[in-house]
């Protein structure tokens, strides 16, 4: 058989001419010209039987705004083709119409005629393969919502060698699916939040590690590593593309990143919002001291920088508040107390330098118990800040602030200070999450000091991912703070590895019986054994254990009766912190002379600090060496003769009001991390927390078991007192 050889030109001619024919559609299913008989048609569709179906092969689901290729082919078909009218018809309010391509070098496209939610395209093949020749077109779509392709379809009119026709059948053939759509990585056929825990999994991966195959498809930016433009990537698609608006009520750092994404938040509106919440509704609580007066324009030059260059990470634009003891430029550090409410410090402190070298928003600085010293959250400066699920009781402390002002959604995340509880307390009080690093984990230069033996800065936030990313933020090796050098190749590239959800199963935990950590309050221990039983249903061992020696580590006191003078007066004397042109007292006595300028309650509590006059003592000597020894051996031997990945008892022994009890006291006596995590309410409905503690730099494995725990329960509820805004 010799094939016609056909002029480019006048194929394009009559490609034209095919597509704008009406044609008349018999009774038999057939196309015919109206000059064509009906005996003849009849002939020809009796010679060749209709089986041409139109193949289509694209992605499994698309998403908003996305360009995607769908591949056209033939199935069924038989015979040889010189010749083909394509008709595509596709949902409009789905999907745009961009573009077609021969897909293969024998095929020739002859005419395209777009109209809305059809396009026509007669194709030309000379060699008469179009029925085996494979891939014919390539189209290029726009999708304008998150879908999948059922809403394109294809028919074809196939010109035969021998001059007759092919018409599809009526019975359509399923969009082929050839590859999972960019960022299914748990290959459900949709975008949901476990395709974005699966991505958090392995973030920080590159290429060459084993499990890429897992992780490829969610490499948008196409860089072969899964980093932080990844994970905003796949959040934006997860919360955004079906139209979802953005809900500042319990937002978190992702969400709030994917909605920047999306185009539908500022940073500038972000802190708006925020600003709004605290107008609204702290005159009730007094959880702030300071509000940031550059926080807008900081805010709005961050949003610009975003537009010019990209995020610097995902603490980009996020409002933070931090605890008024950390020294921050621009606002006064005041430690709650009227005698330092000049304290315009001439230096950030190292983690609000890393705060704002990572694009946070230092938004306002929170109250909190005065000098750190107590568990109430009073100051002379700031007044009794309360608890936002009972106005009339405190928030615990000493960063109760911190606490009240975060689980009233006044600010996304915080820092505290953590002396002997002052992370954990006000963290189990107001139903948030509270991490006491390893000492020597983060740095403390630049913060007022209660007892720096004990001392450590650390987050505080309304969920287990929002600590561990601000953990992320402010921990690593400062060289003005010695101890920080212990941290040295022990911190993992990022703590949102541990985020698992299934990292309770296998696990080993101790659960804490001796009720001298764990009080007596029925409620509570109720709250710790429904806490035991949930981890043991996420596959977690959980067995009752004893603290070996925990009579003698209870007996010991705080240190902050010993140091506090001394290192106060090493603050109040650095000139590379203070201004002693602007501090008008530069020890513990000035303050103390000065009869009025503190908080009057402290007043015997601060002579007696003050009358301590050396530290060379064996008294102190025996406290350092001995408590520290005996707590560490203590719980280092109760994990490793029960070989458990974290002990587990109360954050305090009851809700606010009652007594926080001495389990904050491990932690701080070891210096071994621990983290609190809400763990329900008690019948008044004041939330009580669970504390984790694990052995020295394993924060990565108390934040996977915390995770765990709180995505299989899911127990904060945000206090009613402080609502959303209308429209908000």
């Amino acid at each position: 058989m010799i094939k016609p050889i056909i002029k480019f030109t006048s194929l394009l001619l009559l490609g034209s001419m095919l597509i704008y024919s009406t044609p008349l559609l018999n009774t038999t299913g057939a196309y015919a010209n109206a000059s064509t008989s009906t005996s003849l048609v009849q002939e020809q569709t009796q010679a060749q039987a209709p089986t041409a179906m139109v193949q289509l092969s694209g992605p499994v689901l698309t998403s908003v705004g996305d360009s995607f290729n769908v591949t056209v082919s033939l199935t069924g078909a038989t015979g040889d083709a010189t010749a083909g009218k394509f008709i595509f018809e596709y949902d409009p309010a789905q999907f745009d119409y961009i573009s077609a391509a021969s897909a293969n070098s024998a095929v020739s496209i002859a005419g395209v005629n777009a109209e809305t939610g059809k396009v026509t395209i007669v194709t030309t093949d000379t060699t008469g393969t179009l029925t085996t020749v494979g891939s014919i077109l390539t189209l290029t779509f726009k999708a304008n919502a998150a879908t999948d392709l059922s809403g394109i379809s294809g028919t074809v009119e196939l010109g035969m060698d021998d001059g007759s026709t092919v018409q599809t059948p009526e019975e359509s053939v399923a969009v082929q699916i050839t590859d999972a759509a960019q960022g299914d990585l748990n290959a459900n056929s949709v975008i949901d939040v476990g395709d974005l825990s699966v991505l958090i999994k392995y973030f920080g991966i590159h290429s060459d590690d084993p499990n890429w195959p897992k992780v490829a498809n969610g490499d948008f930016n196409k860089d072969n590593t899964i980093d932080l433009q990844d994970l905003a990537s796949l959040g934006k698609k997860v919360l955004y593309d079906n139209g979802q608006p953005f809900q500042l009520m319990e937002a978190d750092i992702m969400s709030i990143q994917n909605a920047i994404a999306a185009g539908k938040l500022t940073s500038e509106q972000l802190v708006q919002m925020y600003l709004d919440r605290i107008n609204e509704f702290d005159d009730d609580i007094n959880s702030l001291i300071t509000i940031n007066p550059d926080a807008l324009a900081t805010a709005k030059a961050l949003d610009d920088e975003r537009k010019e260059k990209g995020p610097r990470g995902l603490m980009h634009g996020i409002p933070i508040i931090v605890k008024d003891n950390y020294d921050t430029l621009g606002m006064p550090t005041s430690a709650g107390c009227t005698c330092l409410k000049d304290n315009q410090t001439v230096s950030d402190a190292f983690m609000i330098k890393k705060l704002k070298d990572a694009g946070a928003i230092i938004l306002a600085k929170a109250n909190l118990s005065e000098f750190a010293i107590n568990t109430d959250t009073n100051s002379s400066l700031g007044g009794q800040t309360w608890n936002p699920y009972d106005l009339k009781k405190n928030p615990g402390g000493s960063s109760g602030g911190t606490g009240a002002s975060l689980a009233s959604n006044f600010g996304v995340a915080g820092l505290g200070t953590d002396t002997g509880g002052s992370i954990r307390i006000p963290s189990s009080w107001n139903s948030i999450v509270g991490i006491r690093p390893t000492i020597g984990l983060t740095s403390r230069d630049g913060i007022i000091p209660l007892a720096l033996s004990q001392d450590v800065g650390g987050p505080m936030a309304r969920t287990v991912s929002d600590a561990a990313v601000l953990l992320d933020a402010v921990s690593g090796y400062d060289p003005n703070d010695i101890v920080t050098a212990g941290s040295f190749g022990k911190k993992p590239v990022s703590y949102t590895k541990f985020l698992d959800k299934n990292g309770l199963k296998g696990a080993r935990i101790g659960l804490v019986l001796d009720s001298s950590v764990v009080g007596t309050n029925q409620e509570a221990l109720g709250l710790l054994n429904n806490a035991a039983q949930d981890m043991r249903d996420q596959g977690a061992t959980v067995i009752g254990v004893n603290i070996p020696s925990v009579a003698d580590i209870m007996k010991y006191p705080s240190l902050s009766g010993y140091e506090f003078k001394f290192n106060l007066n090493d603050y109040l004397s650095n000139a590379r912190m203070v201004d002693p042109a602007v501090v008008r007292y530069h020890s513990l006595k000035d303050i103390i002379d000065s009869g009025s300028d503190f908080l009057p309650s402290l007043n015997s509590t601060l002579n007696t600090r003050n009358n301590v006059e050396s530290l060379d003592t064996q008294e102190y000597k025996d406290i350092v060496l001995f408590r520290t020894r005996t707590t560490q051996q203590s719980l280092l031997s109760l994990m490793a003769s029960n070989d458990l990945d974290a002990i587990l008892y109360l954050s305090t022994t009851g809700p606010a009001g009652s007594s926080s009890g001495n389990a904050n006291r491990l932690s701080p006596f070891s210096g071994f991390p621990a983290i609190s995590v809400p763990a329900g309410y008690v019948s008044s409905g004041l939330p009580v927390g669970i504390e984790l503690l694990g052995r020295p730099y394993e924060e990565g494995e108390l934040i996977k078991l915390g995770y765990a725990y709180e995505q299989a329960t899911h127990h904060r509820v945000a206090p009613n007192s402080v609502p959303a805004l209308s429209g908000k």
